[in-house]
Formats: structure tokens, C-alpha cells, sequence
């Protein structure tokens, strides 16, 4: 198993093409609620769209195997399980000798005995359901203290969102397969992955995240960090491949005396900052401005067109196509495991009293 967490401990289990995937959530106190059909709803936005996500058929329904009863969280550690469904192994069987690159087929292959090369295993995107279904129960319990999580694809390939985003629009971009923020940003995102698939390819995408209602002085120091934390959690997303804070690695082009976000108090007495270039953490703990972070998702390694790889069973360069159902892009399905891997780390904190 994979372990996110501290004190309140997220296990995550399975593989892509077994009998389920699914996670084991320590540290929930006896009492919370459980809200069945809020993880049903999030586990719903993670599922693939039509066009722009893969053919495979993904019902998502989760199981509750032990640790709450009536809704209600008795005390005891959660379990888990999504069925796996609509499987295909054969199309896989060939990545056995002829590893796809972008992929973890080869350092699987070479380091890991009797890797399961079926739908990519353990390394595979399915297992993001679980993180959906526990994170949605996490959510609850930063509601319940006025502490709010939203994400949205800020770009995907070329077509960026440049305005200034909130939590309002962010709860907008639900109703759009790309997770844009409006209907014209969904039309040509839209478009940009549909261009990709047409040439048997794909692209990447950025995904943003805000927090909001965190309390100043939130969070830890040095490796216990908010920021830290919070990096280390996406990195262990697949295809994540960047993360950054506020203005981010634009900030390395401005000088303290812009960087800087001004402090200043408001007309109810609130301590506020006039700028947010940290995105809302300094020295690793929340300023009282909303935490603002981006996540940068590669283009989906499964595609198409023809790339060169090696035989490892011949030990001779080859060519490999790709045969499947796969995303041309990744990004819109990422955001709701963005939000589930934030509501994780942030209740973990909680719970540690950093």
C-alpha cells in the first residue's frame, strides 16, 4: 500500500486491471458524517467525458466495507472499494517487451518481479478513484470549519485562462468537461484536445487549486510545511510534473519590493494582504490570503501515433503503436483528485495541530 499522512492516514490499494481499487482512512473521529452521495457526485467528476476522456467505461460506484455505520463514522479506520470494470488486457501484453516511453513500464519491468504490465498496474491513473472517494469525506470535515478547496484547468496545451480566479468560478467549472471556467474557454480547450486526438495524440494541462478560509498561522515549518506538504502530495499524483505557488517561478523576475504582499487591515478589523504573489504561504504556513497553487500534468503518454522504444526481449531498437482507449488529456480528470489529495494533506494537518 501507499500512505498520505501522518495522523489521519490515507492508505491507497489495487491495481488498474484487478478485482477493485481502493484505500484504508485512519485518524477519522468517531461521529463525523460520511455523506454517501457527495462521494458518489466527486467520484462523477473525475469520470471521463465524452470525446475528450477514454471509451472505458467507469460506473465508480464505491463500496463501504467497514467503519461506518448510518452514515456515520464509528471510530474505526474506513475502507474503501470501487470495482473494476470493462477491462482489457490484452492490448497491454505487448508493453511486456516493447515498453512504452513516458510511461513507468520500463524502471517497472527492469526493478519490480512479476510486474503486472495489465493496464500499468499499481502506476496507473485508475487508483485516483479511491484518492476521489476518501478525499470527498476529508472535504466534509475542512467544511465543517468554513475551510474550502476548488481547482480548475487553468490551461490546457496552448489555450491558457488569464483572469483571476475565486472559489465562485471555480464551482462554475463543474458544468463544463474541461473544468474551464466559462463556456468559452471549455469550447476551445475543448477543441485543443479534440485536434490532439484527431492526429492519434495528446496534450497536457495545468490544473490550479485554491484554498480558502485557512486561519493565519496554519500549517508547519521546514518539512512539515504547508507548501511542502502540499507539493510532495502532488508530485505523487500520476503525470504531475510541476507545482507551484502563487506568481510561482515568475516571482524570480520581480524584485522584493513588488514580490512582497503588503499587510494592511480592513474596514472589520482583519488582517488581509494587498497582493497574493506567495499564493498565501509564507514560511511554510498560511498568511490569511487564499492559498493559490498550479499543477502541471504532462501530456497522456498512450497515444497513437508511432514511437520509437527498445525490445528488451531482443535487445533491438523497435517501433511501438499504441492500440487502447486512452485520454488525449489528462488535466480535466485530475482536477477533482487535486482537490481530494488537498483536502487529505489539509485535514492530516489539522489533525497534528500544525
Amino acid at each position: 500500500m501507499y500512505t498520505l499522512g501522518k495522523k489521519f492516514r490515507f492508505s491507497l490499494f489495487g491495481k488498474s486491471h484487478a478485482r477493485c481499487v481502493g484505500c484504508i482512512l485512519e485518524g477519522v473521529p468517531q461521529g463525523t458524517p460520511v455523506d454517501y452521495e457527495r462521494m458518489c457526485q466527486e467520484l462523477a467528476l473525475r469520470r471521463p467525458s465524452k470525446g475528450i476522456g477514454t471509451d472505458r467505461v467507469e460506473k465508480d460506484l464505491p463500496e463501504i466495507v467497514c467503519g461506518v455505520a448510518n452514515g456515520i463514522a464509528d471510530g474505526n479506520p474506513i475502507i474503501i472499494e470501487i470495482a473494476n470494470g470493462d477491462v482489457d488486457d490484452s492490448k497491454y501484453l505487448p508493453f511486456a517487451e516493447t515498453p512504452r516511453p513516458g510511461h513507468a513500464d520500463l524502471p517497472a519491468l527492469l526493478d519490480i518481479p512479476k510486474f503486472d504490465i495489465c493496464g500499468g498496474g499499481q502506476f496507473s491513473g485508475r487508483l485516483t478513484a479511491a484518492i476521489v472517494a476518501a478525499g470527498s469525506i476529508a472535504k466534509d470535515m475542512l467544511e465543517a470549519k468554513d475551510i474550502r478547496i476548488g481547482a480548475f484547468c487553468r490551461s490546457i496545451g496552448d489555450v491558457k485562462d488569464n483572469e483571476g480566479r475565486t472559489i465562485a468560478d471555480v464551482d462554475a467549472s463543474k458544468q463544463y468537461p474541461t473544468r474551464a471556467c466559462t463556456a468559452e474557454l471549455d469550447a476551445k480547450m475543448n477543441d485543443c484536445i479534440m485536434s490532439a486526438r484527431k492526429d492519434a495524440d495528446s496534450v497536457g494541462g495545468v490544473v490550479e487549486c485554491i484554498i480558502e478560509g485557512l486561519p493565519i498561522g496554519f500549517g508547519g515549518i521546514w518539512f512539515e510545511s504547508l507548501d511542502a506538504e502540499l507539493a510532495r502530495g502532488m508530485f505523487g499524483i500520476p503525470a504531475c510534473k510541476g507545482v507551484e505557488f502563487g506568481k510561482g517561478f515568475d516571482i524570480t523576475k520581480m524584485r522584493g519590493s513588488q514580490s512582497n504582499d503588503a499587510y494592511r487591515f480592513d474596514s472589520d478589523g482583519k488582517i488581509i494582504t494587498k497582493t497574493n504573489n506567495m499564493g498565501g504561504i509564507v514560511g511554510g504556513m498560511a498568511d490569511g490570503a487564499p492559498v493559490v497553487f498550479r499543477t502541471a500534468f504532462k501530456p497522456t503518454p498512450s497515444i497513437g501515433a508511432r514511437q520509437e522504444t527498445v525490445n528488451l526481449k531482443t535487445c533491438e531498437n523497435a517501433d511501438l503503436v499504441i492500440k487502447g482507449r486512452h485520454d488525449p488529456c489528462i488535466a480535466p480528470r485530475a482536477v477533482s483528485v487535486v482537490e481530494a489529495v488537498t483536502a487529505l494533506i489539509l485535514v492530516d494537518q489539522m489533525e497534528r495541530g500544525l
